[in-house]
Formats: C-alpha cells, sequence, structure tokens
C-alpha cells in the first residue's frame, strides 16, 4: 500500500504532493514501482494535527482520486490485492475518518476505506461501507491525533488492541459489512509509546482475528528515529525497510509505506524465504 499525501502538512512529505497534478503523478509512479493499493489521504493525523473540514478534504482528494483513475486501470471484479504487474489493476484507498468524504470518494473510483478511528470517529462510516460494498481498514487508536502522544498508557497492550479489533469486528458485521472485506491495522505510533510499537510488532499473530488480514504501517514513523538516534527523516528508510521484512515473515499481509520501490524489493526477499 503506497502512501500519498494531499496535504501541506504531512510529517513525511511536507507537502511534497499538495497540488492535484504532482499527487496524480506521484500516484502514478506508486503504482510502477509495485504498489498494489494507494492509500490517497487529505487530513494529516500526525501528532498534533488539526481538523480539516469535509469541505477541504473533498478539495484535495477527489481530483487526485479521478485522475488516477482515469489513468490507472482498476482491478477486475473480485479481485484482491496481490502483485500487480506495471500499473494495471490498482485498488484505490481514501484515507479518511468521516463517511461523506468516503462516499464520494468511492464514487470517485476508490474502493477501499482506510479509517484511522475504525468507524468510530462518525458513526455513519461502517454502515456506509457495507451499503457500498467496500473494503474498510479498522484500526487502533488510542485518543485522537491532537493528544494521542501526550500519555499513551495501557495495562497490556497487545490483549486491549486485540479486544478493540474483535469489538470492531463485531459491530461492522451489524452494520452488515462482508467479513472478507475486513483487514485490522494496530495503528504503529497512534497512541502508543516505542516501547508500546514493538511489542505490537513483536506479537502480530496474536492481533490476528477472524482470520483476518493485518495492515502494518510503519513507514517513516518518529519511532524509527528513536531506535536509530536520528531525528533526521531521511534516516529513517531504512530501518522501514529492514521493518517491511521482518514484518512480513512475521504475518503482516498489507504493508503500508512512502517508498514503494525499495520496500517490494524487500518484500521479495522477505517472500522469497516464506516460499
Amino acid at each position: 500500500m503506497g502512501v500519498l499525501n494531499v496535504t501541506p502538512d504531512s510529517f513525511s512529505d511536507r507537502g511534497e504532493f499538495f497540488e492535484t497534478e504532482a499527487a496524480v503523478a506521484r500516484g502514478i509512479q506508486t503504482a510502477s514501482e509495485g504498489a498494489d493499493v494507494i492509500d490517497v489521504g487529505g487530513e494529516s493525523t500526525r501528532p498534533g494535527a488539526e481538523p480539516v473540514s469535509v469541505k477541504e478534504e473533498l478539495r484535495r482528494v477527489i481530483p487526485v482520486i479521478e485522475g488516477l483513475r482515469a489513468k490507472i486501470d482498476p482491478p477486475s471484479p473480485n479481485a484482491s490485492p496481490a502483485r500487480s504487474s506495471g500499473a494495471a489493476g490498482i485498488f484505490i484507498s481514501i484515507d479518511t475518518f468521516k463517511s461523506d468524504v468516503a462516499n464520494a470518494a468511492l464514487d470517485a473510483g476508490a474502493s477501499i476505506i482506510n479509517d484511522v478511528t475504525a468507524g468510530r470517529g462518525d458513526e455513519k462510516m461502517l454502515p456506509l461501507a457495507a451499503k457500498r460494498k467496500a473494503a474498510i481498514v479498522l484500526m487502533h487508536m488510542q485518543g485522537e491525533p491532537r493528544t494521542m502522544q501526550k500519555n499513551p498508557h495501557y495495562e497490556d497492550v497487545v490483549t486491549e488492541v486485540a479486544d478493540f479489533f474483535r469489538q470492531q469486528y463485531a459491530c461492522a458485521l451489524e452494520c452488515g459489512l462482508d467479513p472478507m472485506a475486513i483487514p485490522f491495522d494496530p495503528g504503529i505510533g497512534f497512541g502508543k509509546t516505542l516501547e508500546h510499537n514493538l511489542t505490537l510488532l513483536k506479537n502480530l499473530e496474536r492481533l490476528r482475528g477472524h482470520d483476518r488480514p493485518l495492515v502494518v504501517g510503519v513507514s517513516r514513523k518518529s519511532f524509527l528515529g528513536k531506535l536509530v538516534d536520528s531525528p533526521e527523516m531521511s534516516e529513517r528508510a531504512a530501518p522501514t525497510i529492514a521493518l517491511t521484512g521482518i514484518l512480513r515473515i512475521r504475518g503482516a499481509d498489507i504493508l503500508r509505506v512512502h517508498d514503494v520501490k525499495e520496500n517490494v524489493a524487500a518484500l521479495r526477499a522477505a517472500e522469497a524465504v516464506l516460499s
């Protein structure tokens, strides 16, 4: 899953792809480098981020999704993410917790909703996903983006995140969602300390509920800077690539990354070991 931030204040790319034309070009590049999913987001969820209105979020993401879908073929019906060739058959996901944005994005050509609140941020989100027959990534987050890193606390982070997945999975089924369209994301860096992050990554299989896929995003996150003792964003690429290979072997099914080409190479090496 290749990250495409259409925001002026993203922690990872500093708004490099904020303009529609640049974002579409970046998305096409991401697909050509081996991404199976392009994850388009119009609101930063970094610690301390300020909210964005529905109108502004729509203004940012809809032209980009429409532009990508005009140039990149959608997957065939009933397809699932798998190794793609070139820029054909690519899924588009919308990174939002607002149902109005998700609905418009689905109209524009997205087929996956990536919700950092797992449907809790908007009571209409899970029913919408069910009605539109969209897949929805249910992510765990303690608190909200503006406050989540102030003092995250858990008695047992693995048990609590796994319990959360079971609860939200049940809610999703009650809303009519197809159980085969629900992957889980432990939300690395979303209301977690360095120790919490590492504990979750070490125990991925304990988080897998109902045999559903696990989505993991560690790319360029601040805890990597702590691991390598560097504040520089450029120093986070190598540990991201290392973790991509390790996490695939530990059971991650979908890796959400910024640097697609390098991480695809890491995945191919991991797959060679697994096979």
